[in-house]
């Protein structure tokens, strides 16, 4: 069996944070050259659109542009930046709270996604801290809903990315979050919850398995309440939720499932109509509002807190109770 040829290193730029697409040329292949493959490989692009990006010398090989009749070469890559759609621009302020040589922390705002997937590419909170700080080799060690505003953390040195990596994948970061949500007194807290989730690729909603091997666990403890002005009949909750797990949409489902959906979720229980993307009014109130860990490079306990609020609970968090655990921010 022939060994695949490690793919290497792009020669292309990023551009605006993105790095450009690579595509390994197949082996064995039928094209008599590298345009007729793109056309076959992306069959979405007009044929003229490679055309023109071949003749500006926009395609190129590890050795440079590529001519426009370049021959097809079973096992080689080809790099170039892909037509990006425009995008709304996300007006909060990216937040960093710590940098070093291995590692930066930054406090999220909401509607941010954290890496580029789908329709939010540039809009990201790794293509602006690629660009604004010029890390291009910057990458993330986990990752952060969009919808969910807080700490990440991203990894500068790519040699200690999969230490940083490993570590939540370990469950060796402790993480906490705090959640606005209706106050229902008869729900007794605090609770831990276990439950199978299974998020579907294509399917917007993550949703649970009755009877299934648990394969998430949140702890749901009540910080405080009280009663809403204008609504007698709604009293909202400071809820700090722990996961132990990181399943996509966990806390959200969790949430919902214990009868007191997140404020905001546009997804649980019910799924509504997206906002326009220039609509920012009602974000989620989910705050990722802790990040604790052993660094696992230098050995070195490092706590993290945010310095956001929640729009729907902007007063100051109050002290745990004495009978929970105390590592409330």
């Amino acid at each position: 069996m022939r060994r695949r040829r490690a793919a290497p290193p792009a020669p292309l730029p990023q551009r605006d944070g993105i790095d450009p697409v690579r595509l390994r040329l197949p082996d064995p292949g039928v094209w008599p050259t590298v345009r007729a493959y793109l056309v076959h490989r992306l069959p979405g692009v007009p044929p003229e659109h490679f055309d023109a990006m071949l003749a500006a010398g926009e395609i190129w090989d590890e050795h440079g542009p590529l001519a426009p009749d370049a021959p097809y070469r079973p096992g080689d890559h080809v790099w170039f930046h892909r037509e990006l759609a425009p995008e709304t621009p996300v007006p909060f302020p990216l937040t960093v709270l710590h940098r070093d040589e291995r590692i930066l922390v930054v406090d999220k705002p909401h509607f941010l996604a954290t890496t580029p997937r789908g329709r939010h590419v540039t809009e990201t909170a790794l293509a602006r801290l690629r660009r604004d700080l010029d890390l291009p080799e910057l990458s993330p060690a986990h990752r952060l809903d969009r919808l969910t505003a807080g700490l990440a953390l991203f990894v500068v040195q790519p040699r200690r990315r999969g230490a940083y990596q490993t570590m939540f994948r370990d469950r060796r970061a402790h993480k906490e979050y705090r959640a606005v949500a209706p106050y229902r007194p008869e729900l007794a807290l605090p609770v831990t919850v276990h439950s199978h989730i299974v998020k579907e690729r294509g399917i917007i909603a993550a949703h649970e398995v009755p009877g299934a091997e648990p394969n998430a666990e949140s702890r749901i403890e009540l910080a405080d309440h009280r009663d809403t002005p204008g609504l007698p009949d709604e009293s909202l909750g400071l809820y700090r939720l722990v996961p132990t797990t990181g399943r996509t949409h966990q806390l959200r489902l969790h949430m919902s499932s214990l009868g007191v959906p997140i404020l905001g979720d546009p997804v649980y229980p019910v799924v509504r109509d997206e906002p326009a993307p220039d609509d920012f009014s009602e974000p989620l109130q989910l705050l990722a509002s802790v990040l604790e860990f052993t660094d696992p490079v230098t050995g070195e306990p490092l706590r993290f807190t945010t310095s956001r609020t929640l729009a729907r609970w902007p007063d100051p968090v109050p002290p745990p109770s004495t009978t929970d655990t105390p590592r409330w921010p």
